[in-house]
């Protein structure tokens, strides 16, 4: 791919969860791009430590990107927003049974939102359409997908006669919801400064989330404060409990975090919003409203509601002599204020027995096909449904969106990557540091560094430097040749410490491949790597992961890909019978239904135990891979546990130069880097 006349057709910025620096998103004009967007950020560290619970034999490893744009259909993770019991949102890969949630339910005449609670979660590959509503929201399901529309409930696809005849989405076509939620605050400087001088200065009565949130931010301002009764137990009211402070060097602090800004930040905003809801808000069954005697307070908050779009009146006194600001624009107008603002008092978020319609833009603009297949979460609720991004879903297959008006914070594996544009340098302030103790570092264990875009950013060569002058061991997985780039720099390195690589290769079968890796490079051109980076002297082998019966195990095949690599002079070969944990499970089962649905129930009695293959069809797999080569293989390494990786040690061919050894502990990545 030549990247020297591509254009970049935006250039934005925006904040990704984790990082506190502004991304720039860049979008390529190029055929491998796939409507892709590109988060370049600046990484606070390059070494990524192993989670011990891992099965990995390293510690350490390196990821220059996060998501992948190979496109595996088995890595793509789930982003759209689920509306919580509590008003908040959440991602609906997040969610787990036994979540409080809202759903709906026919009460008399309307639907109304109700709380419901999470039964079952998991996930499944299905074809993916995005559905564009006239507000801008993008939903994304499978053609069965159905959400509620003014008409009754549709699937996404269908068709008017024959056998796929059903009700389906037409442009123009209603959904019922609010729309699209908006991004939550970040909780930064200026957002607690925001929030104390709303509340503060409010000195409404309070509550305790309040309270409690107060007193965090009061006490990351190093004042630190005591809660007291003030005001007991009534027939008609509860106990009110207020926080203090007793020490007079704590005033002058305070003063100044409730000062006036003269040019106030959009977080600010936002705080002393969410500052004077919590300490003078409510919000009932007819309008939000936000109350004080004071014409200041009331200025500024009516300034700051209209500064975010808010359609607002200020309201003469009220019976006890109080004037107020009221939010006009309903449930929309109320949900977005709770979500963009984020007040502490959850009580006041309550949507229970409100009805569903509203006045917002949600007509269907537009349903189209996005040409993949995907990984789709599903949950199962006690009401039947969900709020998906704002409109009401069936218990089905919801993809996740993956951008708003403003940049969501999800990830998207296929379409959303971001790229650590600082790795290199930062990576050698940390291998210079004297705590590091030069520890092997495995590269390609979770997102491949060799994916196509690496042939702009150019990454991956800044990271073999830092290695090489630091000595320190390494090795790389990846499904690229475009490793080959960078052979000059490997062999370097394997002139003062030790390095390998590894390619995955599953099979190499074309249908196969096409239907599980429909954007790497082709086997046969994987394999032409191995065999180059061996004549180079790089210890190389290859991974035939995952083995599955029925697929790619067949002994012709798994003979051709041994014989292949044995010629290529791979170092070694290892393999892995296919494991179905949790969600991984569904994801499969569902690519099995729709590739080769004569094996489903072959592989449903496989696994009916649990997430291994049984003993002896484990064993049956690692004859295939022992014996499927020449008898110049050394015999297979077993390992007692069936989950672990099956490999074969393959010697030297007579002639080929010597290289240095392994590492003692090379890298054997499990399934998780598959599937």
């Amino acid at each position: 791919m030549r990247w020297d006349n591509l254009k970049i057709e935006a250039e934005e910025g925006a904040r990704l969860p984790g990082y506190r620096d502004p991304a720039t998103i860049r979008r390529f004009d190029a055929p491998e791009a796939l409507d892709m967007r590109f988060y370049e950020i600046h990484a606070k560290s390059a070494l990524n430590r192993v989670p011990e619970a891992s099965r990995m034999p390293f510690r350490w490893t390196i990821n220059p990107y996060r998501g992948c744009s190979h496109a595996c259909v088995y890595c793509v993770a789930g982003d759209t927003r689920i509306l919580m019991a509590d008003g908040r949102h959440r991602a609906l890969a997040d969610l787990r049974a036994g979540d409080e949630i809202y759903g709906t339910e026919r009460q008399g005449t309307y639907r109304r939102y109700v709380r419901t609670r999470v039964q079952a979660h998991w996930s499944s590959v299905k074809p993916a359409y995005r559905v564009t509503l006239e507000d801008g929201t993008e939903l994304i399901a499978s053609a069965d997908h159905r959400f509620l529309t003014d008409r009754g409930w549709k699937h996404v696809i269908g068709a008017e006669q024959g056998g796929a005849r059903r009700p389906h989405l037409t442009t123009g076509v209603d959904l019922l919801g609010t729309g699209r939620f908006a991004e939550a605050p970040e909780e930064g400087d200026d957002y607690r400064r925001g929030y104390l001088c709303g509340m503060v200065r409010g000195d409404g009565n309070l509550d305790q989330q309040a309270l409690d949130r107060t007193s965090g931010y009061l006490a990351t301002e190093g004042v630190v404060t005591s809660e007291f009764a003030f005001a007991a137990a009534s027939a008609t009211r509860s106990a009110v409990r207020a926080t203090r402070t007793s020490a007079r060097s704590h005033v002058e602090p305070i003063d100044e975090l409730i000062r006036w800004p003269l040019s106030p930040s959009e977080d600010w905003r936002k705080g002393f919003l969410a500052g004077i809801f919590d300490a003078e808000g409510s919000c009932g069954t007819e309008a939000l409203r936000i109350s004080n005697a004071d014409p200041t307070m009331l200025s500024w908050t009516e300034t700051c509601l209209k500064s975010f779009g808010f359609d607002c009146v200020v309201e003469p006194p009220d019976a006890i002599g109080v004037p107020c600001v009221r939010v006009r624009g309903g449930l929309v107008e109320k949900l977005r204020f709770f979500h963009l603002t984020g007040p502490a008092i959850s009580r006041k978020w309550g949507l229970e027995g409100r009805a569903i319609k509203t006045n917002a833009k949600l007509g269907v603009s537009s349903i189209e096909p996005l040409g993949l297949a995907m990984r789709l979460f599903d949950i199962t609720t006690g009401t039947g449904d969900f709020i998906a991004n704002g409109v009401v879903s069936h218990n089905c297959f919801a993809r996740p969106t993956h951008k708003y008006l403003d940049f969501d914070a999800g990830r998207d594996f296929e379409r959303e990557i971001v790229v650590k544009v600082n790795v290199p340098e930062v990576l050698r302030a940390e291998l210079r540091r004297p705590s590091w103790k030069a520890e092997h570092i495995a590269m390609g264990t979770n997102t491949d560094p060799y994916q196509w875009v690496e042939g702009r950013y150019k990454l991956m060569p800044g990271i073999w430097e830092a290695l090489r002058d630091f000595r320190n061991p390494c090795s790389v997985l990846t499904k690229s040749p475009l490793v080959l780039r960078d052979l000059p720099l490997l062999k370097e390195i394997a002139s003062v410490t030790d390095v390998s690589a590894n390619l995955s290769i599953p099979t190499i079968d074309e249908k196969a491949w096409r239907a599980t890796e429909p954007h790497t490079p082709s086997p046969r051109a994987r394999l032409e790597a191995v065999a180059e980076l061996n004549r180079n002297g790089i210890p190389t082998g290859i991974l035939v992961a995952p083995l599955m019966p029925g697929i790619n195990d067949d002994p012709k095949q798994v003979e051709e890909i041994i014989q292949t690599a044995i010629d290529a002079g791979a170092t070694s070969i290892g393999g892995i019978g296919l494991h179905l944990r949790g969600e991984v499970r569904g994801v499969f089962m569902e690519w099995l239904r729709s590739y080769r649905p004569d094996l489903v129930e072959h592989y449903e009695e496989l696994y009916a135990r649990g997430a291994y293959l049984p003993r002896d069809e484990a064993d049956r797999l690692r004859g295939v891979l022992r014996d499927g080569g020449a008898p110049r293989a050394r015999p297979f390494r077993r390992d007692p546990a069936d989950d672990r990786p099956m490999e074969r040690l393959l010697r030297r061919r007579p002639g080929a130069p010597a290289r240095p050894a392994p590492p003692a502990k090379a890298p054997e990545p499990d399934q998780g880097a598959l599937f």
